[in-house]
């Protein structure tokens, strides 16, 4: 099979979105059958732009009423997500909530299984790092052979008023293989003692001894902080394939 040679990126970029449209797309569209052919199109830069949000049919159908002023069915965007599910386009990560032992049922986060597809499709706007390195960190997980989740951890606090109230906090994946887990946190820039206390605390607050990683920008090895959080860079884990056994 020869290989494709391109003199810019704007070639590069147009190649992309061109094999996105009339291939990728279009046979998504064909093999199922699908009317909704713009919204199915719109839906696909939905999704784009939202890497890494939680999300649900029902909020994207508001979405396109209230925005595109477009009647898009919660019924039909949970097929055609399903579709494109199929298709390898994008993936699904259920969220579990990791003190109740349950998965909750309301919101998933979808990424994209090729990052080059999805900028291609949103003309290379939208490049949120930590979103970016999320769905990178995501796809890798994956193909490393782990059952990859989003984790949800209920605490109490305080209010403005010193009344007790409930938050919940996100953990961006609880990884499992067989009787192996790892909590993970992605976070492109971990310089300011708020953006710390963020990544951190979610940690603090589960109730058990499986190890948990902090993966930053960079290529850092991996060392444990005073709480023993194993903290490292982006570049070291994709690397070695044995990063998280450190």
């Amino acid at each position: 099979m020869g290989s494709v040679s391109f003199q810019s990126e704007r070639q590069k970029a147009d190649y992309l979105k061109n094999i996105f449209a009339n291939v990728y797309l279009k046979d998504v569209i064909e093999r199922n059958k699908i009317q909704n052919v713009d919204e199915i199109g719109i839906l696909v830069d939905v999704l784009a732009s939202a890497i890494g949000v939680p999300t649900n049919p029902s909020k994207i159908a508001n979405t396109f009423a209230s925005e595109r002023q477009m009647t898009y069915t919660n019924k039909t965007i949970s097929k055609h997500i399903d579709h494109l599910t199929d298709a390898f386009l994008i993936s699904k990560a259920s969220r579990y909530d990791i003190k109740g032992r349950k998965y909750i049922g309301a919101n998933l986060k979808y990424y994209f299984t090729g990052l080059g597809l999805r900028n291609a499709r949103l003309n290379f706007r939208q490049q949120e790092p930590t979103h970016i390195m999320e769905n990178i960190v995501y796809n890798e997980l994956l193909i490393r052979g782990y059952n990859v989740d989003v984790g949800v951890v209920d605490i109490f606090d305080k209010d403005k008023e010193d009344k007790r109230v409930r938050k919940q906090l996100e953990v961006d994946f609880v990884v499992n293989q067989g009787n192996q887990r790892y909590y993970i946190q992605v976070a492109y820039d971990m310089t300011s003692e708020e953006k710390q206390t963020q990544e951190f605390n979610s940690l603090r607050n589960i109730p058990d001894s499986f190890k948990k990683i902090v993966i930053v920008n960079g290529s850092k090895k991996p060392w444990r902080n005073d709480e023993g959080f194993v903290i490292m860079g982006m570049k070291y884990f994709l690397l070695n394939a044995n990063s998280l056994e450190f």
